[in-house]
């Protein structure tokens, strides 16, 4: 949308005048997601990783170094995301939450698109879809499109392992008993022919139907599509397995603890623990961590290659010019450091997400070390469409950064997590450090501290917060967080 539309929207949105704009005039959005995605990519610099169509989509657009998820965990995520505004702002942090209940009045990011024009659609996971969510149909034109016929396992014995591993807990939980052990089947599966076949692949022939059916349609279109991948249980068609044999796979360099790190920051594994062939206390092997992360990256090229797809269809329908692609994943993953595993932390490699966004009119392969959020995505998006930014929202407009990379919008990134019912851990990015505060909910009172100098300590492996030679830094970033909004409800 040209500048004077742009101005004429904000002045009748200012006299409390609604305006849809020309849909000549308007671009399309395509909105991709994938689930515990971490920044192991080619695009990256993780030349072991084979991600070709990430890779063009980079060089497409802008990538962003140092982007970050306010909460790693799906539901907290994503709901941030899409009404940007921090967790404790909708009150969302934990999978339980419905978003509706917590926030009724919210209007997330395609219910503002749909609500000035936009045809407004979802496959696979947008909003998280376990824990009773159902992606949300008051957001959308038309009820979410899940996963059509796909399946998570290929191969009937682990879908009858699943079968049997669900039935036992359920028989266990009706005689009033705990049962320790897996809920799920095989942490792992490689199977043949099984392109189309898993969860997202059919979902991916689903949503490149439902692109050219919205292409051909005159109203411009809020299309956004959700790998589940690389998610939990690490299962992708076999051509991808072979694409990492055993020199491309390595053990983590850091599979300890943080020194000096508090109870709080670490977790016991119990995601990983609750699939079958993982064992339910012991440490997680060698021989089990290769191949865990040989299936982690397997999974990352499968949704790659559909990733490729939906690019090429884009192109061949003549879209390109006129379509804003944004790709980003809820939260980042581990795969082994610290001994730990998938998300749940306030570490960086959990915190930090990879982004990209192509846009038409600005200048392509393009890269940033800008310190940005997750929330900054509705005000974004709505910048770059000419639509009216929300005042109540959290975020701001990375559009200065897609003019220039090298322009800053803010001094720190910022992220949290809970752990149990009262305490909360509210961190922020800084340049230089990542600083924690780990804080009793409704007391204000902070019951520890993790401070890692990523100047020195990039993998976070010392936590410096009672190194007196750091002693100076605490509280500039402990004022920090107190002027960041996050924790804004922990005195009450």
């Amino acid at each position: 949308m040209n500048r004077p539309a742009h101005a004429a929207i904000l002045f009748l949105a200012s006299i409390g005048l609604s305006f849809v704009p020309s849909f000549a005039d308007s671009p399309n959005i395509l909105f991709i997601a994938s689930d515990d995605l971490r920044n192991e990519l080619n695009c990256y610099g993780q030349t072991h990783v084979h991600t070709p169509n990430f890779d063009r989509l980079a060089a497409e657009g802008m990538l962003f170094d140092r982007a970050y998820c306010q909460q790693a965990v799906c539901h907290p995520s994503r709901a941030s995301l899409m009404t940007g505004k921090l967790p404790d702002t909708i009150g969302v942090t934990s999978l339980y939450t419905d978003l509706r209940k917590a926030a009724p009045d919210v209007v997330t990011l395609p219910q503002h698109f749909h609500k000035h024009g936009y045809v407004a659609e979802s496959y696979g996971k947008i909003y998280h879809n376990g824990h009773g969510h159902k992606g949300d149909p008051g957001s959308w034109s038309v009820p979410p499109h899940r996963f059509g016929n796909g399946q998570q396992y290929m191969l009937e014995a682990n879908r009858e392992m699943k079968r049997q591993n669900r039935a036992l807990l359920a028989k266990a939980e009706a005689d009033g008993r705990s049962l320790g052990g897996p809920r799920n089947g095989p942490a792992v599966e490689r199977a043949k022919d099984a392109y189309s076949g898993y969860s997202d692949g059919a979902m991916m022939l689903n949503a490149r139907e439902g692109l050219k059916r919205l292409a051909a349609d005159s109203q411009p279109f809020f299309l956004a599509v959700g790998f589940s991948k690389p998610h939990l249980p690490f299962n992708a068609p076999e051509k991808y397995w072979k694409l990492y044999d055993n020199e491309s796979v390595s053990l983590p360099g850091n599979p300890y603890p943080p020194a000096d790190a508090p109870a709080y920051a670490l977790h016991s594994n119990g995601e990983l623990r609750s699939y079958s062939g993982v064992p339910w206390n012991n440490e997680i092997s060698d021989e089990l961590t290769l191949e865990l992360r040989q299936g982690y990256y397997a999974c990352v090229s499968y949704i790659d290659s559909l990733l490729g797809d939906l690019l090429n269809d884009l192109d061949h329908l003549g879209l390109r010019d006129n379509t804003i692609i944004v790709f980003w994943s809820d939260h980042g993953f581990k795969l082994g450091e610290h001994g730990l595993w998938h998300k749940h932390t306030n570490f960086e490699l959990d915190c930090r997400v990879p982004l990209m966004i192509s846009t038409p009119g600005y200048r392509t392969g393009q890269r940033t070390g800008s310190l940005v959020e997750l929330l900054d995505l509705y005000p974004t998006l709505c910048d770059l469409a000419g639509l009216p930014v929300p005042s109540d929202l959290e975020g701001t407009s990375l559009r200065p950064v897609l003019e220039n990379p090298n322009t800053s919008i803010r001094e720190f990134a910022r992220s949290q997590y809970p752990r149990g019912r009262d305490i909360m851990g509210y961190t922020i990015k800084t340049d230089r450090y990542r600083y924690v505060e780990w804080t009793r909910i409704g007391a204000g009172e902070i019951v520890d501290r993790e401070l890692y100098d990523h100047f020195s300590d990039g993998q976070e492996n010392k936590n410096q917060a009672r190194n007196p030679s750091y002693a100076s830094e605490l509280p500039r970033l402990s004022s920090l967080v107190k002027a960041s909004k996050i924790g804004a409800n922990r005195d009450q």
